[in-house]
């Protein structure tokens, strides 16, 4: 398949969807904040110029409902040129700005075993299978049903320990802490229809299909999108302090397509029971399909927002936190054993009724296209546009959904 394919599951099939998007217009030479309505994405910057000071207001679901707009563009043509990867016309971007994205990482039992098997070989997928297999010999399924930090964890530990399975892993996995890091750079990351990056020194990865939280400076979850914390199994693997280089690559984060606010029709209870479903189409004919299923997650995520942000650590202009995934595919795609790995050209689809679809396409990582346009390429643009005059906005925020 090719991404256009996907033109339909872009948006939500929930039409009650708040949803709240960046675009860029060759004719703006930057981005613009949009609202969808109906058929179209409505221009809302000139009521504020980023997403960050948008999702800072207490009243920004009555801004996405009711503000005028100074210009729309029609949803299809927008996710025609999107998904064809025509940067001549309107597309859509990332739907965050200057937030900061983090994740949070080992959040869900399967992924986190798989990463006790990548440590254990050292990044070599050879190894895996008999680790695997070991590993479920001793710890079995019971080890998904303890409580993080509790008594019960450390109990669990002890007994890993006398049986030399312990691992970094499993300690953010059920210890007191779970692993907060920092994902990518502010405004790197890329939308639904761009490609992703993966090293091409890298022999063994993955996606890893995410819910995404947006939270305002004050950590309050406000919204929730799709992501993909595109992942090097082979570098982690190896040592731990790799992780930024497995992780953080040019076009190796994704969001999108669109941040859906929380409100009446939406809340974080929608949030804790959505299945996110995956899928990699090759060119080679490979087909995986996976499900990502936040029922099963470890810790809420209430909990892991309360560990990201703080008196111990502030956002001022907000972030975005992955929430982790279940998924870590082991299925072979060539030889027996070697499990999966992407290849240039895999069409990735990670989705969900509620939030829609976010698509890529997979290339080497020195291949993707170049990240140029930072902080202080977008203010220059908006001060351009006259979008940065100030202005008296509301200070109240939006109280956190149940």
């Amino acid at each position: 398949m090719t991404p256009t394919e996907y033109l339909d599951s872009i948006a939500p099939a929930d039409p009650a969807a708040l949803l709240i998007g960046r675009l860029h217009d060759p004719r703006l030479g930057g981005p613009a904040v949009v609202v969808l309505r109906g058929n179209r994405l409505v221009d809302i910057s000139s009521v504020e110029p980023t997403v960050s000071d948008l999702l800072e207001r207490g009243d920004a679901v009555e801004i996405a409902r009711r503000a005028e707009g100074t210009g729309s563009w029609s949803l299809e043509e927008v996710l025609r040129a999107t998904l064809a990867g025509d940067r001549s016309r309107p597309y859509l971007l990332a739907p965050s700005d200057l937030q900061v994205i983090k994740a949070a990482g080992v959040t869900f039992v399967r992924s986190m075993l798989e990463r006790v098997i990548e440590e254990r070989a050292a990044g070599d997928p050879d190894r895996a299978t008999a680790i695997r297999a070991r590993l479920a010999d001793v710890i079995g399924g019971a080890i998904g049903s303890v409580r993080p930090g509790s008594e019960e964890a450390e109990r669990v530990k002890q007994v890993l320990i006398a049986d030399g399975l312990w691992s970094q892993y499993l300690e953010v996995g059920i210890g007191p802490d779970p692993e907060i890091f920092t994902k990518a750079p502010i405004m790197s990351a890329v939308g639904t229809g761009a490609e992703i990056g993966v090293l091409s020194r890298s022999s063994w990865n993955n996606p890893e299909p995410e819910l995404v939280l947006a939270v305002t400076s004050q950590g309050t979850p406000v919204g929730a999108m799709l992501g993909n914390d595109v992942n090097l199994r082979d570098f982690e693997g190896r040592s731990a302090l790799l992780l930024t280089e497995a992780k953080d690559n040019n076009a190796s984060c994704a969001v999108g397509p669109f941040i859906r606010l929380f409100d009446d029709s939406f809340t974080l209870d929608h949030v804790r029971t959505l299945d996110i479903r995956l899928r990699v189409v090759g060119r080679d004919g490979f087909v995986l399909d996976g499900v990502s299923s936040m029922s099963e997650i470890s810790r809420d995520p209430l909990e892991l927002v309360a560990h990201a942000v703080g008196p111990h650590h502030q956002y001022p202009d907000g972030f975005l936190l992955f929430t982790g995934t279940l998924f870590a595919p082991t299925e072979d795609r060539d030889e027996p054993g070697q499990g999966f790995t992407h290849k240039e050209g895999d069409v990735v689809s990670i989705s969900t009724p509620l939030l829609g679809g976010l698509v890529n396409t997979v290339t080497a990582a020195e291949r993707a296209p170049e990240w140029t346009f930072g902080v202080r390429a977008l203010m220059r643009n908006l001060a351009a546009r006259g979008l940065l005059t100030a202005s008296e906005r509301p200070t109240s925020r939006v109280g956190a959904p149940a």
